[in-house]
C-alpha cells in the first residue's frame, strides 16, 4: 500500500525562511532521516519515494504554491492510489500556539488558503499535522506574518518544534491517528 506525506508551503528561496514553509521544513526532516536520495517532478510537486515497513511513503511538497496545493496532492493520491484517509498533510497553524504540534483527522480550512485548496480538491477526510506558529503581533496582516523572513529567535523556535513534528507523522504511520492523536494531543 501507498502513503502520502505533504508538506505545505511555497517554492523559492524567498519563502524558504518563512512560517508558512513549515510543511517543507518537515518534509525535508523525514527525508533525511528516512534517506530519501532522490527527488524528482510529479504532478506538480518534488516527491521523493522510500519504503516504509511495508508501505510504500510517498514525501511531497507542492511546488504549485500554497494556494494550489491541492491540485498536486490530488494527483498523488490518485497516481498512486492512496486513498484520502491514508493521506498526511504537514502545516503551519496560526490558531497553536508557537512549538505546539497537534493532529486531528479533517475539518474546515480555517482561513488558511493552502488548505482550502486541499479541501476543495480531495475533501476534509485527511491526516493534518499542524504545527503551531502563534498569532501575529498587534494588527499585522496574518498573510504578511506567514510568508516574512522570520527573525532569527522566530526561526529558532520554528526549526526547535520540526523534529517533533516529524516525529508526529512518523506516529501516525506505525500506530494510526487516533494513537497518535493521544499522543500529541494530550488528554
Amino acid at each position: 500500500m501507498a502513503r502520502l506525506v505533504v508538506g505545505l508551503g511555497n517554492p523559492g528561496s524567498e519563502y524558504a525562511n518563512t512560517r508558512h514553509n513549515a510543511g517543507f521544513m518537515v518534509v525535508d526532516l523525514l527525508a533525511e532521516n528516512l534517506r530519501v536520495s532522490y527527488w524528482r517532478d510529479e504532478a506538480g510537486a518534488s516527491v521523493g519515494l522510500v519504503r516504509f515497513g511495508d508501505d510504500d511513503l510517498v514525501l511531497a511538497k507542492p511546488q504549485t504554491f500554497m494556494n494550489l496545493s491541492g491540485k498536486a496532492i490530488r494527483k498523488l493520491a490518485e497516481a498512486y492510489g492512496v486513498p484520502v484517509s491514508e493521506v498526511i498533510v504537514i502545516h503551519d497553524d496560526l490558531d497553536l500556539p508557537e512549538e505546539t504540534v497537534r493532529i486531528k483527522r479533517g475539518g474546515g480550512h480555517g482561513g488558511h488558503n493552502g488548505l482550502r485548496s486541499v479541501n476543495e480538491q480531495i475533501g476534509q477526510d485527511y491526516v493534518r499535522v499542524r504545527l503551531g506558529i502563534g498569532r501575529p503581533p498587534g494588527r499585522q496582516d496574518p498573510a504578511d506574518y506567514v510568508l516574512e523572513p522570520m527573525r532569527k529567535d522566530a526561526a529558532e523556535r520554528l526549526e526547535a518544534v520540526v523534529p517533533t513534528g516529524a516525529q508526529a507523522v512518523l506516529h501516525v504511520l506505525e500506530y494510526g491517528v487516533d494513537r497518535a492523536m493521544q499522543e500529541y494531543n494530550g488528554a
